[in-house]
Formats: C-alpha cells, structure tokens, sequence
C-alpha cells in the first residue's frame, strides 16, 4: 500500500471520528431528555401526562422503523436545507444524528426505569419537585447504565457512518467503496475493516471502564 493511500486511510479515519463525534453530541443534548420525557410522562410517573406520552412515543417509534439507508436518501431535501449541501462529511451528520435521537431517547428510557421506585417516593416524601428528582435521583442513579447505552449508540453510529460513503459522506465508508470495491483493492477493503473494528474495540473499552467506574453498586 502506497504512502499516499495511507495518509488517505488516517484523513478517512478522521473524518469518520469528525461524523461520528458531532452527531453523537448533538444526538445527546436532544435524546437524553427525550428518554427522561419518555418515562416521566407515562402514567403514574412525576409528570404524568398519558397523551403527550403516547404521541411523543409514536414519534420516536416511527423514526426508529425507518432504516438508516432510506432514512439518508428520504432527508436529503432537508439535509441541503440545513448545511448547504448533502454530498460530504458535514452533510452525513444531519441523517446521523436524526437516526440516534429516538435511538438514545429508547436507551435512556431503559435505564431510567431500572431506578428503583422507592428512591422516587422517598424524594417525594421530603418535597423534592420533579425537576429536583430528574437531576439528583434519576439521572444520577442510571447514569451508569446511560454510559453503557450511549457506547453502544456510538458503536451504531460507526456503522451508520460507513453506509453514509455509499452516497459520498466522507469517511472509512466512502473510501472503502470508492478505493476497495470500485476500484478492486481488495487491501484497502481489509484495511478499512480492520480499522473500523480497532475503533469499535476501543470505543467499547473506553465506554465499560467509565460505566464502571460510575456505578454505584
């Protein structure tokens, strides 16, 4: 493999990390209140709202069932809106971050309703308010667990950003069709697999070492 395919390989590898980053944190801001919305609305939770619960579920849900390749091609309208353009790396962060929303708000939701009940009823019992016991009972106690869901976003968002080459997003994906299948490099192909799997491995590591450090029990 040549040097200049290798530095194409690193500028690849950086952008995906670029993608994958961005699309993760703006993905968060909105998806972990979403999860908090998901369980605190639902009946006989703190903020019991059944039918703002029910619709804003079947949003989430319908978001969810759509695949993430249909998903890329169905936004491209609102992805040229947005950024300018929908060829690029920039451009494959807005399907990116649309398709781990509700997939956070799910995970969250999850590990929101591993809290024990108690906990939420001795707050109330000392007068705690709702927004009081979202930030230092909830979120607190199923923080560990939110770690573990968020890494395992991450690692979805590894993949999904590789199918984003497909429609020229930049990235290990992209290069991968265009150099390893397109042009029949067989050593590209490997290179950017193994690559994709080293990230996936340190990214897990990563994500377990801080879960664990966080959990309580």
């Amino acid at each position: 493999m040549s040097e200049e395919m290798i530095l194409r390989l690193f500028e690849a590898l950086g952008q995906t990390i670029y993608m994958v980053s961005v699309s993760m944190v703006i993905a968060a801001l909105i998806g972990i209140p979403l999860g908090v919305l998901l369980v605190t609305t639902a009946k006989g939770q703190i903020l019991e709202c059944v039918a703002f619960n029910r619709v804003l579920a079947g949003i989430v849900n319908a978001v969810r069932s759509v695949p993430f390749i249909i998903l890329l091609v169905a936004i491209i309208p609102f992805t040229r809106i947005i950024v300018g353009t929908s060829i690029g790396t920039t451009a494959a962060m807005v399907p990116l971050t649309l398709a781990a929303i509700p997939f956070i708000g799910r995970q969250v939701e999850n590990s929101i309703k591993e809290v024990p009940y108690g906990l939420i009823e001795a707050a109330q019992s000392l007068g705690a308010t709702p927004l009081q016991i979202i930030r230092h009972v909830l979120l607190p106690e199923a923080l560990s667990s939110i770690v573990s869901q968020l890494t395992t976003v991450i690692i979805g968002l590894i993949g999904a950003s590789a199918m984003a080459g497909t429609i020229g997003g930049g990235g290990i994906g992209d290069l991968a069709i265009r150099y390893g299948y397109q042009r029949f490099r067989p050593d590209i192909m490997l290179a950017t697999v193994v690559i994709l799997i080293v990230v996936v491995q340190l990214v897990q590591f990563i994500g377990n070492r801080i879960a664990m450090r966080l959990n309580k029990k």
